[in-house]
C-alpha cells in the first residue's frame, strides 16, 4: 500500500489507527451476517417451497392420468353404445333374434369391422348363457343395472386371452428386464394381459336383456394412452429443456406400457427404444402395489431419478392388480437450482464488494472530524494549544470537559430515574390497596344492601298477608251466611217447581255450582293468609274434562265479550291435583286474559303431555292471548300479592294461583311480546311434590320463582 498513498480517493496510510479498524469492521459486520442470513435463506426457500410445488405437480399429473384412464373407459362404453345402435347392426340383430340362418357369421363379419374402425383388441355379440359361463365376466354382470353399460380392468393368463383373440395372447407377451433397485424378476416373460373391458347389455324386443356387446384393448404394449397422457400434462414448455415427462402402466410390478426411455436422451427418446418389461423401485412397489397408498416423491425409475407419482390400480372385483405413475426427470431441476446458486453467490459477493468500498468511504468521511478531535486532545495532553475549527471547540480540553459534564449529567439522570422508578412502584403498591379495600368495601355495602331490600319487601308481604288475614276472617262469616241462604232457597225453588224444574235445570245447577266455587274461593283466601291451616285433597284427574268444565263456568262471562276460545287438547296423562282449585286457576287465567284484550280477540288453549328424556311427566297447558303484552319491568311482579294493573283489580288472582299451583310442586311460565300478546304456562306433575304441598309463606317473592322470557 506504500506505493499507492492514494488509491479510490483513500489515503491508505491513515488505515493504521486502530479505532479506524474497528467501525469498519463493526460497520461491514451486519452487512456481512445479512447477506450470508439472505444466501442461507434464498437456499432453504428454494429447497422447501420448490419442492414442494414439484411434488403438487407431479400429484396433479397423477390425478389427469387417473381420469385419463377412467376417460378411456367411458370413451370405450361410448363406442359400444355407437355400434348398438347403428342400422346395420340393429337389422342383423332382428334376424339373429327371428333366427335366420347365416346371421352370426355376418355379425362376427360387422363386429371385425367396427373393432378395425373403432382401434379395438376384441369386440363381440354373447348370450346371457354364455356371458354367465364365463369366470371373467360374472362379477362385471353383476354390477350391470337397468341396462347400463359396465367397465372395468383385468388381468387374464394366455389360455384365457386366446378366448378373446389369437392375437391377444402373443400381443400380451413380454420378456422381463432385471432392473437396479428392485427385486429380482421371479419369471423370464410375463405372459398375463391386463384389459380395459367394457360389457354393454343389449335389450330385445322383449324388453329383456339376452346378449352383451363385450369390447375392449389390450394395454400390454399399447402406447397410445401413456403417450397420449404425456403430450397432455407434459407439452412443450412444461418442463425445463432437458427434463421428459413420463408416463407407465403396471401388471403388478412391471411396466406393460410406457414411454420411459431406455437411455435417457430428450432428442431421441423414441429411437432409444422404450423400458417396457422392467421393473418397479422395490419401496414403491411396496407402498403402492402392497399397501395400497399413493406415492408422491422421488424415486429411482429404471436408471434415473424422477419426481414421481404412483397410484394402485384395482380391478372390477377391486383387487389391487397394477399402477399407474406419472413422473418427470428429476437432474435438470438440480441442475438449474445448484446454477441459480452460483449465480446468487456471485451477485451478493458482487454487492458484498461495493457495498464494503462504500461504507469504507463513507466510515472514512466520518472518522476525520474524530481523528481532529483525538490530535486536539492529544496537544491539549502535550500542552499545545489547537483549535478544532469546524468542530465549533475554542479551547484546548473544551471536548473532555463536554464529555465529562455529559457523562455527569447522564449519571445525575439516571439516579433521577430510579428515584422515580422507585416511587412510582410504591405508589402503584399503595393504589393497589387501597383499590382492593375500596371494593371489599363496595361488595360489603351491596350485600347489606341486597339484604335490607330483601327484609323490607318480607316485612311488606307479612304485613299484607297479616291484613289479607284479618280481612278474610271478617268477610268468611258475612258471605257463608248469604251462602247458605241461596243454597237452601235454590233448593226450596227447585221442590217448589216439581218438574217445571226441569227446564231451568241446568241454569240451577250452575248457580248451586258457583256458590260453592264462593266457598271454595273463601276457603282458598283463608289457606293463602294461613295456608297451615288448610290441606286440600289431591286426586289423580285427567285435565280434559276439567278444561271442558272450566270452559262451561266461563261460557257466560265470554259470551258478553266478542272473545273467541280456541281449544288444542292433546294432553293424555293424569295428574294428581286438587279439582277445584285447579278450576280456580284456570277460570282466573281465561278471565285475565279476556280482560287484557277489552274483550274482543281470541284466547288459545293448548294441553299436551309434558316429555322429559322421552318419558310423561306429566301435563303442560299453555293460554295465550292477543292482548296489549306486559312490559319486562312488570314481569317480574305479575305475581306478587296485591300487585294489579287494572283499576277494578285486587292483585290476588296471580298470586293465589301462583300459589295453588307451586304447593303441589307445579311451574308457572310467563312470556309476553308488546302489542302481540302474552303466554301463560302451567307445568303439572303426574305425581304432586311432596315438597311442596305446605310452602311457607312468610317472606315470599313470586317474582322471583317464576321463569320470565320473552317470546321472539
Amino acid at each position: 500500500m506504500a506505493f499507492f498513498p492514494r488509491l479510490f480517493g483513500v489515503n491508505w496510510q491513515q488505515l493504521q489507527a486502530k479505532v479506524r479498524y474497528r467501525i469498519l469492521v463493526l460497520t461491514l459486520l451486519p452487512i456481512l451476517l445479512t447477506l450470508v442470513s439472505l444466501v442461507f435463506i434464498t437456499i432453504y426457500w428454494n429447497i422447501s417451497y420448490t419442492g414442494k410445488q414439484l411434488f403438487m405437480k407431479v400429484k396433479a399429473d397423477l390425478t389427469v392420468a387417473r381420469n385419463t384412464l377412467v376417460a378411456v373407459q367411458a370413451k370405450q362404453e361410448d363406442q359400444l353404445k355407437q355400434v348398438m345402435v347403428s342400422w346395420e347392426f340393429q337389422n342383423a340383430f332382428r334376424q339373429l333374434e327371428s333366427k335366420s340362418p347365416m346371421v352370426a357369421d355376418e355379425i362376427s363379419a360387422l363386429l371385425g369391422q367396427q373393432k378395425a374402425a373403432l382401434h379395438l383388441d376384441f369386440l363381440r355379440l354373447i348370450s346371457v348363457a354364455e356371458a354367465a359361463a364365463d369366470p371373467d365376466l360374472r362379477m362385471m354382470l353383476s354390477k350391470t343395472n337397468n341396462a347400463e353399460a359396465v367397465s372395468g380392468l383385468m388381468v387374464l393368463p394366455p389360455q384365457r386371452l386366446a378366448r378373446l383373440g389369437e392375437q391377444l395372447e402373443a400381443a400380451a407377451v413380454l420378456p422381463l428386464v432385471d432392473t437396479p433397485r428392485s427385486q429380482k424378476p421371479s419369471k423370464v416373460v410375463e405372459k398375463r394381459g391386463m384389459l380395459s373391458r367394457s360389457l354393454l347389455p343389449i335389450v330385445g324386443g322383449d324388453g329383456t336383456v339376452g346378449w352383451y356387446l363385450d369390447g375392449g384393448i389390450l394395454l400390454n404394449q399399447d402406447m397410445r394412452i401413456v403417450d397420449h397422457i404425456r403430450d397432455l400434462v407434459y407439452d412443450k414448455g412444461t418442463l425445463p429443456e432437458r427434463s421428459i415427462g413420463t408416463v407407465t402402466i403396471f401388471l403388478d410390478n412391471t411396466r406393460i406400457s410406457t414411454n420411459v426411455p431406455l437411455h435417457f436422451s430428450p432428442q431421441n427418446s423414441e429411437k432409444q427404444g422404450r423400458a417396457l418389461g422392467s421393473l418397479v423401485s422395490e419401496e414403491v412397489r411396496q407402498k403402492v402395489l402392497v399397501n395400497g397408498q399413493l406415492w408422491v416423491d422421488r424415486a429411482f425409475v429404471y436408471n434415473d431419478w424422477f419426481i414421481s407419482a404412483y397410484a394402485p390400480l384395482t380391478d372390477i372385483r377391486g383387487k389391487r392388480i397394477g399402477m399407474i405413475y406419472t413422473g418427470f426427470s428429476e437432474s435438470p431441476f438440480i441442475h438449474n437450482y445448484l446454477l441459480n446458486i452460483i449465480e446468487l453467490g456471485t451477485i451478493l459477493m458482487l454487492v458484498l464488494l461495493v457495498s464494503g468500498l462504500l461504507v469504507y468511504r463513507g466510515a472514512y468521511s466520518l472518522l476525520l472530524p474524530i481523528e481532529r478531535i483525538h490530535h486536539v486532545v492529544k496537544a491539549v495532553q502535550s500542552g499545545r494549544n489547537l483549535r478544532i475549527g469546524s468542530l465549533g471547540l475554542e479551547q484546548d480540553n473544551e471536548l473532555s470537559n463536554l464529555a465529562e459534564q455529559f457523562d455527569r449529567m447522564l449519571d445525575l439522570l439516571q439516579r433521577r430515574n430510579n428515584q422515580i422508578q422507585a416511587a412510582a412502584e410504591q405508589l402503584e403498591v399503595k393504589v393497589e390497596e387501597r383499590t382492593r379495600s375500596l371494593q371489599e368495601k363496595t361488595e360489603e355495602l351491596q350485600r347489606n344492601v341486597a339484604l335490607l331490600n330483601e327484609t323490607r319487601q318480607q316485612l311488606v308481604t307479612n304485613e299484607k298477608l297479616t291484613a289479607l288475614g284479618e280481612l278474610t276472617a271478617g268477610i268468611a262469616h258475612e258471605i257463608n251466611n248469604p251462602t247458605a241462604v241461596i243454597l237452601g232457597n235454590m233448593e226450596l225453588l227447585k221442590y217448589e217447581l216439581g218438574e217445571q224444574a226441569a227446564d231451568v235445570e241446568e241454569e240451577i245447577e250452575i248457580v248451586i255450582q258457583q256458590v260453592g266455587r264462593i266457598s271454595t274461593i273463601i276457603r282458598s283466601l283463608l289457606q293463602y293468609s294461613r295456608p297451615g291451616e288448610f290441606n286440600a285433597p289431591l286426586e289423580m284427574h285427567q285435565l280434559t274434562p276439567i278444561i271442558e268444565e272450566m270452559l262451561i263456568l266461563v261460557r257466560h262471562s265470554v259470551q258478553q265479550q266478542e272473545v273467541v276460545l280456541i281449544q288444542e287438547l292433546n294432553a293424555s296423562y293424569p295428574i294428581e291435583v286438587n279439582r277445584p282449585q285447579l278450576l280456580q286457576v284456570l277460570i282466573n287465567m281465561v278471565v285475565n286474559a279476556a280482560h287484557a284484550m277489552d274483550g274482543r280477540g281470541r284466547i288459545k288453549i293448548r294441553t299436551y303431555d309434558w316429555l322429559q328424556r322421552g318419558e310423561p311427566i306429566g301435563v303442560k297447558i299453555e293460554i295465550e292471548d292477543e292482548g296489549k303484552g306486559i312490559p319486562e319491568e312488570q314481569l317480574g311482579r305479575i305475581f306478587d300479592p296485591f300487585y294489579t294493573t287494572r283499576k277494578d283489580g285486587t292483585g290476588l288472582g296471580l298470586s293465589l294461583s301462583y300459589g295453588i299451583i307451586k304447593r303441589i310442586g307445579g311451574t308457572i311460565e310467563v312470556s309476553s311480546i308488546l302489542g302481540k300478546g302474552t303466554i301463560f304456562t302451567i307445568g303439572l306433575y303426574h305425581k304432586a311434590k311432596d315438597d311442596q304441598l305446605n310452602p311457607p309463606y312468610g317472606g315470599l317473592h313470586f317474582s322471583s320463582n317464576i321463569n320470565n322470557k320473552n317470546r321472539s
